[in-house]
């Protein structure tokens, strides 16, 4: 299959997550992608590890996040260097970075810079907190940005502290958005022959996948408030949330309390369904939560899967990994680093056709592709 992107050259000026984190997807999707970095250093994120795991000189994460892409080094400081960064420019169609507000204009390859190079470029770029403002030279790093945004008060029970999620979720989703607005561009580029210059932020990005509580905020003008015990989401009644059972835990969705009073056989439960469920929202989880501890998962999931009622076991990963429903996903993928070490890692989520995108080639080594990409391009 031919992938849809093939023949899209993207040069990527970016480092850690949330730009790679584009041009991963953007390499799924057939385009070259050039990592841009600097000479003996590499970018920041193939010093960055995860659990203290490094493939050879680089991090684990490095190579999450970076295979598919080819390594070209330059020092951009230097005067023949850029001039041959710029000679590169002209075959590009998409250019990302990720660094502070102004870095790229002192290296003289801000956007302007860059459309004057090459007019019809897609110029796409990741800050923490947008170009303007007072927050604007904060650093963009996701921790960082779930804290200011607000999102650590959705997670956790109300009377625990804030609770960042386990993952750096502002990074991938502010890597989806700006991978959306440059798919967008290149189809306004298809019919109309012009280029853009595509703004994303961290913050931006965190805002609106909080767009369902921050619109309520609008609203009433008060903090949504998690409940007290099970909070699954700070906007909906009880029993939506994840309750300890005899030997793990399961989760419940919107469900009809009194078919839950009756699936698990509680009168308890049944008394308090006529309540208003946000209201009494702490004191029908708790009738639930003490309830379910009497029995185990699978016990109370064959009762609340017999009259469709939304509910599913909580997994970890050792025990995901090995059911039938996860294998036939098949989302697992090998990396071949060299002969001897290969990797494995989670493959583009997306089908063209029926078809699973695939790629085993690794992340590059700092430099390999930075020869050969002159010859092709005769850049001097």
């Amino acid at each position: 299959m031919e992938l849809p992107l093939k023949g899209i050259i993207v040069l990527e000026f970016c480092q850690y997550l949330s730009g790679p984190s584009a041009g991963l997807r953007l390499a799924d999707l057939g385009a070259r992608v050039i990592k841009i970095e600097r000479p003996e250093i590499g970018e920041a994120g193939r010093s960055l590890s995860i659990k203290n795991l490094w493939v050879g000189s680089d991090s684990l994460l490095f190579h999450t996040i970076n295979r598919n892409k080819e390594s070209y080094t330059a020092n951009l400081k230097n005067a023949e260097e850029l001039a041959a960064i710029k000679q590169l420019i002209k075959h590009a169609h998409i250019i990302t970075h990720n660094f502070r507000p102004g870095v790229m204009e002192k290296s003289g390859l801000g956007y302007e810079a860059v459309k004057a190079i090459n007019p019809g470029i897609i110029y796409a770029e990741v800050s923490g907190y947008g170009k303007n403002g007072p927050w604007k030279d904060l650093p963009g790093q996701d921790l960082l940005i779930q804290a200011i945004s607000g999102l650590t008060y959705t997670t956790g029970n109300a009377n625990q502290s804030p609770i960042p999620f386990g993952i750096s979720i502002a990074d991938m989703i502010c890597g989806e958005h700006l991978v959306q607005g440059i798919l967008a561009s290149l189809i306004r580029k298809a019919k109309k022959g012009v280029g853009a210059h595509i703004e994303v932020s961290l913050l931006e990005s965190l805002l609106d996948f909080q767009f369902e509580l921050l619109t309520t905020y609008f609203a009433s003008n008060k903090q949504p408030e998690r409940s007290l015990i099970n909070n699954g989401n700070p906007l909906l009644s009880a029993p939506y949330g994840i309750y300890q059972t005899k030997d793990g835990y399961i989760a419940i969705a919107m469900v009809n309390l009194l078919q839950l009073a009756e699936a698990i056989e509680s009168d308890a439960l049944a008394k308090a369904a006529v309540k208003n469920p946000f209201e009494y929202r702490d004191d029908i989880k708790q009738i639930c939560a003490d309830h379910l501890l009497t029995n185990t998962s699978q016990h109370w999931l064959n009762k609340l899967h017999a009259i469709d009622l939304w509910a599913i076991e909580v997994l970890d990963w050792q025990k995901l990994t090995t059911l039938p429903a996860y294998q036939q996903l098949q989302i697992e993928q090998v990396i071949a680093i060299d002969e001897q070490q290969k990797i494995i890692t989670t493959r583009c989520p997306i089908r063209i056709n029926g078809e699973r995108l695939l790629s085993n080639k690794s992340a590059p080594l700092l430099g390999a592709d930075t020869e050969k990409i002159k010859q092709e391009f005769q850049i001097a």
